[in-house]
């Protein structure tokens, strides 16, 4: 049998119950904010445990997505004025008759061999120099307006300066460059081309050979440019400069310093208004196409390493060789990478903010760091912590890891003389390519510190960049060629800046689907003699064929080519950029 229910009695106001509840839901509700605020502080100590932070740290979509385009800026598509002189030879561009003729011209700039190496004498006193007479009469031949019509200066014998003197003197000039010279084509690998790579082969969609796409393409498509406007009458308010250089591929210590000292002293410090030089081109990432003049580069440095030790027979040796020493600092070198590393200069970081704002595949965990990166008020990262931004967005592969880390590289060795002698001498050098936001000196402490502790366990004397070279020491000497990280580029296509007219040229010719952003170098090119010249510098190259895809075909190996879609798109950016430049207040 079942037990009577209690009976409920009423709670009147002078209960006891009635006075405690309010009370009691208080103490709960209190004890629930701090449980959720101390959560929430975990969380945000520890960002790796788990999926709450969707929960509990999302922040409003609509807001985080206007944060980024606001990172991300892109202006609408920028077309000079009308000028029917102008449409007609641009329209023309399209036709069968400039394609042939245009191939012709960039196919015979291919086959003149204008290769530069590393151990090239006196200009004047080294033979091999003299091809750039044979290349400079080719231009004159083939762009016979530009040189009837422009101002044409022989810098240094060799490099070229072409000067088209706008109306409007108070205008700084447009500066466009490339260079004359390419890579040397190795005779071993000759028979390895599909066409020869002197032959400037067309094949009915590539013209092929050594220079295609690094870079007389850019060269003969800037010449293409200024003849067209030429035929078409115009008159530039804006003096439109070009700069080419001869020995780019092994430094431009000849050609791109001295032209760069020659417009320092014409024009003065920040006294050209933009500089586009060979670079970057396009890239396609999460579901969308990316142009990506670059507007940084990293600095540079090459680091010799030398160990000496007593010689000897070899059927006495040593416990440790010169060579095994070398060794053993390479391995302690290899054993560590710098750190990665994403700083707000970083133009990698607004590539970011790009892809967050305008890139349907953009990777949910890399925009969620990027909203709490960018909602923090400051894109710096400490040094003493793991850039969580950067170690996230490295997974994509090495080529991404490398735009936001010091690269180190062990590429020379060479020690020992006889196999029954040991050696005395043994050297390595390693290439360093610094990344932005660190110094040249960031590489050379951490190689004395580890060329310390090796020198200490094998009783070695340490020369660390003195200059100094004795026995039974480990030496430290800088390469001749070091460079620091490049100033970076404004880029701000929402301001009236060179970079917006860039933006918006490249959106005309492409398609407002194409998001610009600032790209980054991961080499160097001949705008490293022109920084004080500009503060708008662009490595860019503009030429893209839908079909091929991004690419800068295959430089410096086999098979180098360039589609003649490319090249013509090119052609046509140029004209486009060098008309808006001119109309342009900036």
């Amino acid at each position: 049998m079942k037990s009577a229910a209690a009976p409920v009695l009423p709670v009147d106001a002078g209960s006891p119950h009635r006075r405690n509840r309010p009370s009691a839901r208080r103490n709960v509700v209190l004890i629930a904010a701090f449980a959720l605020i101390a959560l929430i502080a975990l969380l945000v100590t520890f960002p790796d445990l788990g999926p709450l932070h969707r929960v509990l740290l999302r922040r409003p979509s609509a807001g985080r997505e206007a944060g980024f385009k606001a990172g991300c800026a892109q202006p609408p598509a920028l077309l000079p004025s009308v000028d029917s002189g102008f449409d007609k030879v641009y329209d023309g561009i399209s036709g069968a008759a400039y394609r042939n003729a245009s191939i012709r011209r960039l196919s015979g700039a291919v086959q003149v061999k204008t290769e530069s190496f590393d151990d090239l004498g006196a200009i004047g006193e080294d033979p091999r120099w003299d091809v750039f007479y044979t290349f400079h009469k080719y231009l004159e031949t083939t762009f016979p307006l530009i040189h009837k019509t422009l101002v044409v200066e022989k810098v240094n014998t060799h490099g070229l300066l072409y000067t088209w003197k706008g109306g409007d003197g108070s205008l700084k000039p447009t500066l466009l460059m490339a260079h004359q010279d390419t890579v040397p084509v190795p005779a071993e690998t000759v028979g390895s081309w599909t066409h020869p790579p002197w032959s400037g082969a067309y094949d009915g969609k590539y013209i092929w050979g050594r220079g295609s796409s690094d870079c007389k393409n850019q060269l003969i498509a800037v010449m293409e440019t200024l003849e067209l406007l030429l035929e078409a009458d115009f008159k530039p308010r804006r003096t439109v400069l070009l700069s080419f250089g001869f020995d780019e591929e092994c430094s431009g210590t000849r050609g791109a310093a001295k032209l760069a000292g020659l417009l320092q002293t014409r024009y003065g410090d920040d006294g050209i208004a933009a500089v586009v030089d060979e670079g970057s081109s396009f890239e396609q990432a999460w579901g969308t196409l990316f142009a990506k003049p670059g507007t940084a580069e990293k600095g540079y440095t090459d680091v010799h390493i030398t160990v000496r030790k007593p010689g000897g027979h070899s059927s006495v040796p040593s416990d440790h060789t010169s060579i095994g020493i070398l060794s053993e600092l390479i391995t302690e070198i290899e054993s560590e990478q710098y750190r990665t590393r994403l700083v707000d200069e970083n133009p990698y970081y607004t590539q970011l903010q790009c892809g967050a704002a305008y890139s349907p595949e953009f990777p949910h965990r890399l925009k969620k760091l990027l909203g709490r990166r960018q909602s923090s008020g400051s894109h710096r990262t400490c040094k003493a912590r793991p850039d969580r931004l950067a170690l996230e967005a490295a997974k994509q592969g090495p080529e991404i890891k490398y735009l936001m880390q010091t690269s180190q590289a062990v590429d020379v060795v060479s020690g020992g003389v006889k196999v029954n002698a040991l050696p005395e001498r043994a050297t390595a050098v390693v290439n360093h390519r610094i990344n932005i936001g660190e110094t040249t000196r960031v590489v050379k402490d951490r190689l004395t510190a580890l060329a310390g502790a090796v020198a200490k366990r094998h009783n070695l004397t340490l020369h660390a960049f003195d200059g100094e070279e004795e026995p039974s020491s480990i030496m430290l000497a800088p390469s001749t060629h070091e460079l620091e990280v490049a100033p970076v580029t404004p880029a701000d296509a929402s301001a009236k800046s060179p970079f917006a007219v860039l933006a918006g040229t490249t959106r005309a010719l492409y398609g407002e689907e194409v998001v610009v952003t600032p790209g980054i170098m991961t080499g160097n090119t001949d705008t490293r003699y022109y920084w004080a010249l500009t503060r708008h510098i662009f490595r860019f190259a503009p030429g893209l064929d839908p079909e091929d895809g991004p690419g800068l075909g295959a430089i410096h190996t086999v098979d180098e080519k360039i589609s003649v879609v490319n090249h013509l798109n090119a052609v046509r950016w140029f004209m486009l950029f060098v008309r808006n430049m001119d109309e342009a207040e900036v």
